[in-house]
């Protein structure tokens, strides 16, 4: 891996970017309910997510979501002389997150689109739990400058 300031030049497809694994608990929860207003009772209701079958209470798909974003991850302070602008995101919710679950972060270059004096980076986003299984995938698309 290339080491210091990353521009577009520095970016090839299928290149990863890991960041720490992140366990989500009540904290979390509790701050994203506040900062969000986000109080449905499936995320904070034990008895409510039993009596629909689920074993504990679900994470927030947004902060599933947010977890993934190139600013949380150990690739933001790479391209801080570099980044212009977040453009687009979007997210699949293809497995459950509960209370207590330890996720695991991934982009992935997908795409790369050279522009002028800048390019588009596009991310695939991967988010795994602790037993390796996909909870959520999507995609970014970045402006990034040009050396």
């Amino acid at each position: 891996m290339i080491s210091g300031q990353l521009y577009f030049e520095d970016f090839e497809s299928g290149q990863e970017f890991t960041s720490p694994p992140r366990t989500l608990g009540e904290k979390e929860f509790g701050m994203f309910a506040d900062l969000t207003g986000d109080d449905h009772p499936i995320h904070y209701d034990l008895e409510y997510c039993k009596g629909r079958g689920l074993p504990e209470r679900l994470s927030h798909g947004l902060l599933n979501t947010a977890l993934t974003v190139l600013g949380a991850s150990t690739l933001a302070p790479r391209v801080h002389e570099s980044m212009v602008a977040f453009l687009e995101q979007s997210s699949r919710f293809v497995g459950p997150v509960y209370l207590g679950d330890t996720v695991h972060p991934k982009l992935i270059v997908e795409e790369l689109q050279p522009q002028r004096t800048t390019g588009l980076v596009t991310l695939r986003s991967e988010l795994t739990n602790q037993r390796g299984e996909l909870v959520l995938e999507g995609r970014h698309v970045y402006l990034v400058k040009k050396r």
